[in-house]
């Protein structure tokens, strides 16, 4: 089967439910330059084939793309074409069903938000509105003079909004092209770069002069054109660019699996995000053998101590192995180092006994310290770790049992080519692998967030110092930090 698929205008999020599922199960995704590398992270075991088309290079002809669809297509795969927008708005999907049909190959098309809607709604300019405008049209900007079939003395007046697709390279055609056919100069028109993106650009003017200040100010494609009263109301609805981050770059190292919390976050409040990975989870060294020998003498323990949400859930996988469940825990009372453990905890069925003040190790031992003296305490954390908690629990009087849950690795690449403005860590190895592979000359000119002290203490060996600390050690509390330092005059361009 060979799927059609819209990625829609930029924004991942926009991606369809459906188009993200087919994506997952993908074998084969022929993918054009429109595609967000998030997007296209979804189908993370598939085969990846650039075709990328841009003015005057074309990776593939369009009729080389549809011969690979439908050689993709008779291996008995599961194969994507990933559209920017929708297949079916200028997108040539069309054809490209038209060789699959003819040639007995399989097909679904499946919708994606087209741009032409989705983008000036991020810019605050809806389509149509009532008493403005109960009309629009969507209109290729990439066609040329010998081969338009575009009837400009029909389209330039009879439609209250026009909404001109690849248009920005033949913008000064296009404006004369309807002013000469009835359109008034001063009808309002805008030009969105980047529409639904962090990166959003827009320019706001009239038909007549937005050609010149579009040369002046050297806006590129992508972008669209739209023409009509309805750009007025950018003024009064305009909301994406008014975000706390918009317009940032955020860069984000925490782990593969567990980026996701933070980035969408970052991402909800206008931040552009880049996903550098630093450390990924493994097994411990010792394959469990000191957690499982815990685990089966669970009964003995008066405490059990977490002090990460990871290991939470590597304690539970391995309570799993042995057929146990959360009653194994019965005998014992259980400490979570902060909020986002102790919700950790809550999803296998435990509710913290308790949960410190502050979000670090020596606040749990300020809570624990009168109360653990002759008691057995399981202490499940990552193999290396500061050894603090161990040693000043016993110091009052408690018998601690160590055993590592999981330990972090680095994952960090060697190449950060993309810009960003701040950097985020959210535990010392963060820090550390960042270091060792890119260096801390990388961090020179941009700014840098820290989850807690303890990490702006690691960033601080490394001669760098953190710009922004999170008072409450979450990530929560880190996004709020973030937001409130963009937000105050102490932020210096």
């Amino acid at each position: 089967m060979v799927y059609l698929i819209g990625a829609g205008p930029g924004d991942a999020g926009l991606l369809t439910v459906k188009a993200r599922e087919i994506l997952e199960a993908a074998d084969v995704v022929i993918y054009d330059r429109l595609a967000e590398e998030k997007i296209l992270s979804y189908a993370a075991n598939a085969e990846k084939i650039y075709v990328g088309k841009t003015s005057g290079s074309h990776t593939l002809s369009q009729t080389e793309i549809n011969n690979l669809l439908v050689e993709k297509g008779r291996a008995e795969k599961i194969v994507v074409r990933l559209k920017g927008g929708d297949p079916f708005v200028f997108g040539r999907g069309g054809e490209e069903a038209l060789a699959l049909r003819e040639n007995g190959v399989d097909f679904e098309i499946i919708s994606g938000v087209t741009s032409a809607i989705a983008v000036p709604a991020c810019a605050g300019i809806p389509v149509t509105h009532r008493g403005v405008a109960t009309s629009f049209a969507v209109v290729t900007g990439h066609e040329k003079d010998d081969a338009s079939t575009i009837r400009w003395d029909k389209i330039s007046t009879a439609v209250d909004t026009l909404i001109f697709l690849m248009g920005v390279e033949n913008l000064p055609k296009i404006t004369a092209k309807l002013i000469e056919n009835g359109r008034a100069e001063n009808t309002p028109a805008a030009v969105i770069r980047n529409g639904t993106k962090s990166s959003q650009q827009v320019l706001v003017s009239t038909l007549g002069n937005i050609a010149a200040e579009v040369a002046e100010k050297n806006i590129t494609p992508p972008a669209i054109f739209i023409v009509g009263d309805v750009v007025n109301l950018r003024e009064k609805i305009c909301w994406f660019d008014n975000k706390p981050l918009f317009g940032r770059k955020i860069l984000v190292t925490r782990a593969r699996a567990q980026a996701s919390k933070l980035t969408r976050q970052l991402e909800n409040l206008g931040a552009g995000v880049i996903e550098f990975p630093t450390i990924q989870i493994a097994e411990p060294s010792d394959n469990f053998t000191a957690l499982d020998a815990a685990i089966k003498n669970m009964h003995s323990f008066d405490w059990l101590i977490f002090t990460s949400a990871n290991g939470v859930d590597k304690f539970f996988e391995r309570l799993k192995i042995f057929r146990l469940d959360a009653r194994a825990l019965a005998n014992a009372k259980v400490a979570a180092i902060g909020r986002a453990t102790a919700e950790k905890l809550l999803k296998h069925g435990i509710c913290a006994d308790l949960i410190p003040a502050e979000f670090r190790a020596e606040s749990l031992i300020d809570a624990l310290k009168n109360q653990v003296a002759g008691k057995k305490i399981l202490l499940a954390r990552a193999e290396t770790a500061r050894d603090i908690l161990p040693v000043e629990l016993e110091k009052s009087g408690a018998e601690i049992t160590v055993a590592a849950a999981y330990k972090t690795i680095s994952a960090a690449e060697k190449n950060l080519d993309a810009d960003f403005d701040m950097a985020t860590f959210t535990s010392s190895s963060t820090v550390e692998n960042f270091i060792r592979a890119v260096g801390a000359e990388r961090l020179k000119n941009v700014r840098v967030a820290a989850i807690g002290p303890i990490t702006a203490q690691t960033l601080e060996k490394f001669g760098v110092t953190a710009d922004v600390i999170a008072q409450e050690f979450t990530i929560a509390g880190l996004v709020d930090a973030i937001k409130n330092f963009y937000g105050s005059a102490a932020d210096v361009q």
